[in-house]
C-alpha cells in the first residue's frame, strides 16, 4: 500500500526540484525527506530516484506515480470537503495569502461581511506575492490564493489548483497633479520622467516596462517597489509617474492624475484553491464575500 503522505512529498519534490527545497517548504530536514522517499520506493517496488550530481532526479516511474498523486490527493480534499459541507457552515480555520493591493482594497470588506454572516470562522491572512503564495497553496501552508495575471502574460494553469475568476482590475496611468509631468496625455508624452516600478523579474514589473518600450521609450525607474500604496504616494507627492491598477487608490482621495490607456488593460484577479477544495463552507463563504465587495456591495 503506497502511504498518501509519502505520495505528497514526491509531488512536492517534482514541483520544487531539491530534497532541501522540500524540506525547507515541508518543515522537514532533507535526511528526514530523503528516508521517506526511500520508504515510498519499497512501497512502490521500483526505482523512484536517480543520482544527478549532487541532488536527484525523478525517473519515469515516479512521474507516472506523481500523476497518480494529483488525482488521489485532489480526491482526498473532496471527500475532506464534502465532510465539512455537510453541517453547512463555515467554521475552523482559513488561512489566505494575498498580496497588497488586494488586501487594501478587498479583503477588509470581506472580513467585514464575513464575521457578520459566520462568526465562528477565524481568517487568517498572510501578506505573499502571488507565485511564492501557490507554492504555500501547494504545501498545506495557506488553504486560499489570491492572484494576479497581467495582460500578455498568461499563467502556467496548475493542475492542482481550481481557480475562479474574481473581478478585471484596470490599469491606467498615475501623474501628479502639479509639476513637469501633469500635462500628459499620453504614455508616450512622459518619456523623460522618473518612474517607480514593481521589481524585475516580477508581472507588473514586466508588463509596465514593456508597455513604456511600446510607447518608444526606456522608462527612467528611480524607484523599483513591490509596495504599490508607495507607488501611489511618489505619484502624490510630485517625485515620479507610475502605471497603476484601479484598486490601488480604492477607497483613497488620491491627489493624482489618472490617464486611460488606449486598449484600457487590465490585470485578471482570480481566487485559487487546492483541487477538491473548493467545496468547502469555508472557502465558499471567504469567495462570496470577496465578490460581493469586488462588485461593490457591502452586506
Amino acid at each position: 500500500m503506497l502511504d498518501v503522505h509519502r505520495l505528497r512529498l514526491l509531488r512536492e519534490l517534482h514541483r520544487r526540484g531539491t530534497l532541501a527545497a522540500v524540506a525547507s517548504a515541508l518543515s522537514y530536514s532533507p535526511s528526514a525527506v530523503s528516508q521517506q522517499l526511500s520508504q515510498l520506493e519499497a512501497e512502490a517496488g521500483v526505482p523512484l530516484l536517480e543520482k544527478r550530481g549532487r541532488g536527484v532526479t525523478l525517473t519515469a516511474a515516479a512521474r507516472l506515480l506523481v500523476e497518480h498523486a494529483d488525482v488521489v490527493l485532489a480526491q482526498l480534499e473532496r471527500a475532506e470537503a464534502d465532510l465539512a459541507a455537510l453541517s453547512g457552515e463555515a467554521v475552523g480555520t482559513l488561512r489566505v495569502a494575498s498580496f497588497q493591493s488586494v488586501l487594501f482594497a478587498l479583503v477588509p470588506g470581506a472580513l467585514t461581511l464575513l464575521a457578520a454572516r459566520y462568526p465562528a470562522l477565524r481568517v487568517v491572512l498572510e501578506h505573499r506575492e502571488p507565485e511564492p503564495a501557490f507554492s504555500a497553496l501547494a504545501a498545506h501552508e495557506v488553504d486560499l490564493v489570491l492572484g494576479e495575471e497581467y495582460p500578455g502574460l498568461p499563467q502556467a494553469r496548475r493542475a492542482d489548483v481550481e481557480e475562479e475568476d474574481l473581478v478585471l482590475d484596470e490599469l491606467r496611468l498615475a501623474v501628479p497633479t502639479t509639476g513637469p509631468w501633469s500635462s500628459a496625455r499620453r504614455l508616450e508624452d512622459l518619456a523623460q520622467a522618473s518612474w517607480v516600478l514593481e521589481p524585475p523579474g516580477t508581472d507588473p514589473g514586466r508588463w509596465s516596462v514593456t508597455r513604456c518600450r511600446q510607447a518608444g521609450f526606456e522608462p527612467d525607474a528611480r524607484v523599483r517597489t513591490p509596495d504599490v500604496l508607495l507607488h501611489l504616494h511618489l505619484v502624490e507627492t510630485g517625485h515620479a509617474v507610475a502605471l497603476l491598477p484601479d484598486l490601488v487608490r480604492s477607497g483613497r482621495g488620491a491627489d493624482v492624475r489618472i490617464v486611460d490607456l488606449p486598449d484600457h488593460p487590465s490585470r485578471r484577479l482570480f481566487t485559487g484553491v487546492r483541487r477538491g477544495a473548493a467545496g468547502r463552507p469555508a472557502v465558499r463563504a471567504f469567495r462570496s464575500a470577496l465578490r460581493q465587495v469586488a462588485a461593490g456591495g457591502s452586506g
